[in-house]
Order: C-alpha cells, then structure tokens, then sequence
C-alpha cells in the first residue's frame, strides 16, 4: 500500500510539473521572472497538498514568530539539505521571493530545468570552485539588491539522516560581504523521505526556524560556526532517534 501511495505521489507530481513548467516557458516573452516565480509557488504549494493526500505526510513549524515581519529586511536562509521536500516547501511556505543556489545540471532537467533557467536564480558549477565563488557572491548582491532572499544549502548536497557534513563558507562570505543577516533552518525530512528512497512513509516533518543570526562585528569564521551550532544543535533536537550513538 506504501509502495502504491508512494507511486500515485510521483505520478502526480511528474505529471503537473511538466504542466506548470510548460506554462512558465510559454509565457516568458510576456512576464517577469517574478510572475514565473509565483506559478512555480503554485506548484509548490499543490504538491505540498498532493503528498499529504497520497502519503500522509504532514508539515509541522517551530519557531514562526522568528521570521522578520519587516518588508525591507534582506535575509540569506542557510538550511539543512536532506531530501527533495526542503526544495519545494521553502518556496511554498517563506513570504519572500527566494533565489535558490544550485548545481547548474539542474537547467539540463526537462521541463523542469528549463522552467527553472527562466527564474533567473544563482546556479554555479560545482566543480569549478574559484567561479563558483564568484557567481554566489556577484549575483548574490544583484539579488539582495532587488528585495529577494537567497537560499544556500550549506552542506552542498543532501546528507543521510543523523550524519554532519562541513559546511561550505559560500553562504557566511556572502552575508559578511553584502552585511545581510542569516535566518537559519533545521528539517527533519529524512526521517520520513530518504535520500534515494523511493517508498514515503506517513508522518510529520518539523521545520524548524531559528532566530535570526546578526553579521554586525562578526568574521566570516564566527558566524560560520555560529550558523553550523544552531543548525546541529536543533537537528539532535527534533530528529533526536538520528543521534542517540
């Protein structure tokens, strides 16, 4: 039955992709990147909706009230990457337009890709480091500048549930440069959907949102390790069966 709700899930999510996708290319001569933005919110959204139906799984939030209210206020969210689901509920559920940084493979996904190049978000080569550094940190200005703000998975790639990965630096060079303050997150996604796993399992995930993290006196350094602590330190709390060894 798991395996059933699991496969009406992707069937779903395959199929309407490709439809909003197709919609957001057909109308790019006609709109602004923010326009696409928000029909692709609207997948998001819809697919939210879709694997509760289908799988059962829930979203849970923690820690709300620490997202800024001020409509001025830039921020870089620097989250936990553990499976797909943190990629399409950040959209779904944060206020502002995000600008993802990603791999730029991504642009080659049918449909997908192609919808995704048109959004005019920071895609970097991961095996060029130098010019990686330079696209997150150039682009980066031009889009705080315009009032969105940046997602940056700093572990770089998803990670299996209860493990630790380095955090790359990109996402802390870049709020020390452009002085941005960091909201940092935590999400237990793999408890319910692995990396790699095809089967979904019902249940609740916890996003959790940490209160905003200040750049004002600090070093790159500094707020690096400041980020990491929290964002470890709230994962053992609402995924603590991932760290009992």
């Amino acid at each position: 039955m798991l395996w059933l709700r699991s496969f009406l899930f992707y069937l779903f999510g395959f199929t309407t992709v490709i439809i909003v996708a197709s919609a957001i290319i057909l109308v790019i001569p006609f709109t602004s990147p923010s326009t696409r933005y928000q029909m692709g919110v609207f997948w998001c959204r819809l697919t939210q909706k879709a694997l509760l139906f289908f799988c059962g799984i829930d979203l849970k939030i923690k820690g709300f009230e620490n997202i800024p209210r001020d409509p001025n206020k830039s921020l870089i969210i620097l989250g936990k990457h553990q499976s797909a689901w943190e990629t399409f509920i950040y959209p779904a559920f944060f206020p502002r337009q995000l600008c993802f940084v990603f791999k730029r493979e991504l642009l080659f996904v049918p449909f997908f890709g192609w919808a995704l190049a048109s959004l005019k978000m920071i895609h970097i080569n991961r095996g060029d480091r130098e010019k990686a550094r330079e696209a997150v940190n150039e682009q980066g200005k031009i889009v705080l500048s315009e009032g969105k703000w940046i997602a940056i998975y700093p572990e770089g790639t998803r990670t299996p549930r209860g493990s630790f990965k380095p955090y790359r630096k990109g996402g802390a060079r870049l709020a020390i440069s452009t002085q941005t303050d960091i909201l940092p997150v935590a999400q237990n996604s793999a408890a319910i959907w692995p990396r790699n796993t095809f089967v979904k399992h019902p249940g609740v995930i916890t996003l959790s949102i940490g209160p905003v993290i200040s750049v004002a006196g600090k070093t790159e350094e500094q707020l690096q390790l400041e980020v990491e602590t929290w964002i470890e330190g709230e994962m053992r709390v609402i995924d603590a069966p991932a760290y009992t060894n």
